[in-house]
């Protein structure tokens, strides 16, 4: 299997240095700009010049029980993809270990579309994560930053998936979002399936396997908000246990539990290419 999947990722890189330049799914205008291929040695830490880490317990604001590390046994590669780890253990004075990975102060962007083939974990209390934070957060907070959730699951919904944003006047409970369901109402965490946003001036789009779910405007917010999808943003991806919204582990939940991520890609529009953002 490992084998198969690095040739595979060996054909794609070719085929897509000769078809860069080429509409992405049909949609014309859309470039490649950045990714992670995740094809490192098996057991290394993910590439320090495109990935940072958040660590650490204290509930990360949603009451969660992890505590993040930069540990190899939360978070490596393995046969061409990230492995985040989530492991039932006693570390920092918390009962779980886990990680969160972000691009903050290396890559950030404004407008895109981006994009991961992703495998998401199961059980109750389990909440994986592929999100986006504005890079002034530093200065301004959240919300003001803005939040864009290209995809969160919690473990006791295994047939939704959710996207979202969170700003001023609307965040927390109060985001603004939607749910996706598979066709054949199948858990997520069976397959590997491909989140994505597109992010255009005044408008996000939600995908999943291509398939649109939800849309975004700033008519979409309640009135007098601000809308504050206009600055850069970097990426965050993460598998937190617990917490106010999905609830804690509880019987039935198995440990360890993986999110695996087999690339993340972002697109940005040319505006010289053929064709309008659809």
């Amino acid at each position: 299997m490992k084998n198969n999947k690095i040739v595979t990722k060996l054909v794609f890189q070719m085929l897509l240095a000769l078809v860069v330049m080429l509409p992405l799914s049909g949609r014309a205008g859309w470039q490649l700009v950045w990714s992670d291929e995740f094809d490192q040695p098996d057991g290394s830490s993910p590439d320090s010049s495109k990935w940072g880490y958040d660590t650490g317990g204290g509930g990360w604001g949603n009451s969660e029980l992890e505590n993040y590390t930069t540990r190899t046994n939360n978070v490596r590669i393995e046969n061409g993809q990230l492995v985040i780890e989530a492991i039932k253990e006693n570390y920092g004075g918390n009962s779980y270990t886990s990680a969160r990975l972000l691009t903050r102060n290396k890559w950030s962007w404004t407008y895109g579309r981006m994009e991961a083939r992703i495998k998401i974990p199961r059980g109750q209390g389990i909440w994986p994560a592929f999100w986006m934070l504005g890079d002034n957060i530093g200065s301004v907070g959240w919300p003001t930053c803005g939040e864009i959730d290209i995809m969160e699951n919690i473990g006791k919904e295994p047939t939704l998936v959710h996207g979202t944003i969170h700003g001023p006047g609307y965040s927390g409970a109060n985001g603004i979002g939607g749910p996706c369901s598979l066709t054949n109402n199948a858990a997520f965490a069976d397959d590997y399936h491909v989140y994505a946003v597109e992010w255009t001036t005044n408008q996000i789009k939600w995908f999943v396997d291509d398939q649109q779910y939800f849309t975004v405007t700033p008519a979409s917010l309640p009135a007098g908000k601000t809308w504050v999808f206009t600055q850069p943003q970097f990426i965050l991806l993460n598998l937190a246990v617990g917490g106010q919204w999905p609830g804690n582990p509880d019987g039935t939940t198995v440990f360890p539990q993986q999110m695996l991520v087999d690339y993340v890609r972002v697109y940005t529009y040319s505006a010289t290419a053929p064709g309008p953002v659809p």
